[in-house]
């Protein structure tokens, strides 16, 4: 049988997976109902939310009155804030044990050069939690070598031994390290060094608990593709846009995607894929990128923007990694130009505010062009139909950086 080609949708399913991120799915819930209603004031449409219908999963329901339709939409986060929350559950000096085997991964393998070549903005972002961490044992150490100096002067004038004073000292030492921590809600530090550890923990591989999250969101997305939906479109953002791949490789791989079902997108969002896939043991999401890149089954859109440091920017993801097939079709590589879908002022508001901006695929834009979020979550076209002759970014990078290139 023939695969359905609509160009037009009544009921989407939609499930966005998250990237590396330990908060509850209510926070992309109450980003949507917030940046929604914005981008509607803005661009003269209408688009409502409501509790979600099903009760087995997190999400939402939305109406959207857009382009003379009317779009019905169940959106579902795909859980893995645990797995993140515990990768996170890190003391001090385990954290500090995840710099030195994280800066080995990237650096012995050679990948933090390659990926350099590439985007200088995502490779500044991998080297700033160890220069920031490294900066705080420094003046952690310069805390104590100060009060063990001081402590031990002071008790050698009052006829104690002088190196008790280095028990107050790596006691201040401690507390400046802990004080550090506490602050990483505005440092960024700790977070980062555990996003990068739990990619390069296995040198690449997906961990035990996460491929077993995967097989779960696979049977999520293959009930809602036998259930008679017009379009099931899968969002993936940042981290999430590799597992969104793999997921998927999955599901075709398995036969698990009907030739009458519904037509199947997948969106990808501010995707970091060179810092798994460059990684030497990556030989299952390269095989997945491969794999993906060249079916039939699907339409893949990938949306970046120059002005996302933490992104590797219009660079395709597949043909980067050295497995594009001679037979590759995706994905189309789009830029969503913050410089020009942002009005100067709101550029200037948010060009320095770099996690910010890497949300930014999911807000709204004051100047939006053909790239709008809730559009395609939420409006009458198909993702295929939507960006149907969109010719990809002529600034997109296709140059081949990785030298691992062996795939599962």
């Amino acid at each position: 049988m023939e695969r359905r080609q609509r160009d037009r949708v009544a009921r989407r399913r939609v499930f966005y997976i998250p990237g590396y991120d330990p908060f509850h799915p209510r926070r992309y819930r109450e980003l949507y109902r917030k940046e929604a209603a914005a981008q509607a004031a803005i661009s003269g449409y209408d688009i409502t939310l409501s509790p979600k219908r099903r009760d087995e999963a997190y999400g939402w329901h939305v109406t959207g009155r857009i382009e003379g339709g009317v779009t019905e939409a169940d959106v579902e986060v795909l859980i893995w804030s645990d797995i993140v929350r515990g990768s996170m559950a890190q003391g001090v000096l385990a954290t500090y044990g995840q710099l030195v085997r994280t800066a080995w991964a990237y650096i012995g393998s050679g990948v933090i050069f390659r990926v350099m070549r590439l985007r200088k903005g995502p490779t500044i972002a991998a080297l700033y939690p160890i220069v920031v961490l490294l900066a705080e044992l420094a003046v952690a150490g310069a805390a104590t070598w100060l009060a063990a100096t001081i402590l031990g002067w002071l008790l050698a004038l009052a006829g104690m031994p002088s190196i008790l004073g280095w028990v107050g000292g790596f006691g201040l030492g401690w507390i400046v390290l802990d004080r550090f921590r506490a602050l990483d809600s505005r440092i960024y530090a700790y977070y980062l060094m555990h996003d990068y550890a739990f990619t390069a923990g296995a040198g690449g591989a997906y961990p035990e608990a996460l491929e077993t999250r995967l097989a779960a969101f696979a049977d999520r997305i293959a009930v809602a593709l036998g259930e008679g939906w017009d379009e099931v479109l899968v969002v993936g953002h940042s981290s999430g846009a590799h597992l969104a791949v793999s997921v998927l490789a999955d599901l075709i791989r398995a036969g698990r995607v009907p030739d009458d079902g519904p037509a199947l997108g997948l969106l990808s969002l501010g995707h970091v894929v060179p810092m798994a896939a460059f990684l030497p043991k990556a030989q299952r999401l390269r095989g997945d990128l491969a794999y993906l890149s060249a079916r039939d089954e699907l339409v893949w859109i990938d949306v970046t923007a120059p002005g996302d440091g933490c992104a590797f920017a219009l660079c395709d993801p597949v043909s980067v990694t050295g497995v594009a097939p001679a037979d590759k079709r995706w994905p189309l590589v789009i830029s969503a130009a913050f410089t020009h879908t942002l009005s100067p002022e709101r550029w200037q508001e948010l060009r320095r505010r770099y996690f910010r901006l890497h949300f930014q695929y999911l807000c709204a834009f004051d100047r939006p062009g053909d790239y709008d979020y809730f559009r395609i979550t939420a409006g009458p076209l198909t993702l295929a139909a939507r960006f149907h002759g969109r010719a990809p970014s002529r600034s997109r990078i296709e140059r081949v950086e990785n030298q691992h290139r062996s795939v599962a």
